[in-house]
């Protein structure tokens, strides 16, 4: 699958902050920003991406929880020990296998979150600009058709923008 992409490339960060939140209020797909320094003021125009690795985490913890209980009460039944009239499956000693399975697959499932969140491996070729790299600002916008084209770079251009492109993104 591929998508065109418009790229238009500025001098100043300001300009391209400008140029995305005028793509963003026109309904264009929230664009990317590509800079060779840190921007600020990127959450106040494109807004504040909320993270999901804590839901990971959570979901992680609370399965490592279950299968911790799990192991533990499953091996005393399986393997049974003379106990004197007590309970095989008793909380206490359990809870030791259950905080530490915790602990472990909430580690594991952050991970795996991060790498989920990071999008890594990158599954798809990213729109690639050598100079956002050294000293140009790029916002990059994905177009349906010409029109779209035509309308992102006229916003672009009136934001300040040196240069346009069209660029494709294909999919790996």
């Amino acid at each position: 699958m591929v998508s065109h992409q418009a790229v238009g490339l500025f001098p100043a960060p300001d300009a391209a902050l400008a140029a995305a939140g005028k793509l963003k209020g026109a309904g264009f797909a929230t664009p990317s920003l590509m800079s060779p320094i840190p921007m600020e003021g990127v959450e106040e125009v494109l807004g504040e991406k909320k993270s999901v690795i804590k839901r990971f985490t959570l979901m992680g913890g609370i399965i490592g929880g279950i299968c911790g209980f799990l192991l533990a009460a499953g091996t005393a039944v399986v393997y049974l020990h003379p106990v004197g009239g007590r309970p095989i499956i008793t909380i206490p000693p359990f809870l030791i296998i259950t905080y530490e399975m915790t602990i472990l697959f909430g580690i594991l499932f952050t991970v795996l979150g991060f790498f989920i969140s990071a999008r890594l491996p990158a599954i798809r070729e990213r729109v690639y600009v050598p100079e956002a790299a050294v000293d140009k600002f790029a916002v990059a916008v994905e177009v349906d058709d010409d029109a779209h084209f035509q309308k992102a770079e006229s916003i672009l251009r009136e934001a300040g923008a040196e240069e346009v492109r069209a660029m494709k993104e294909e999919a790996a």
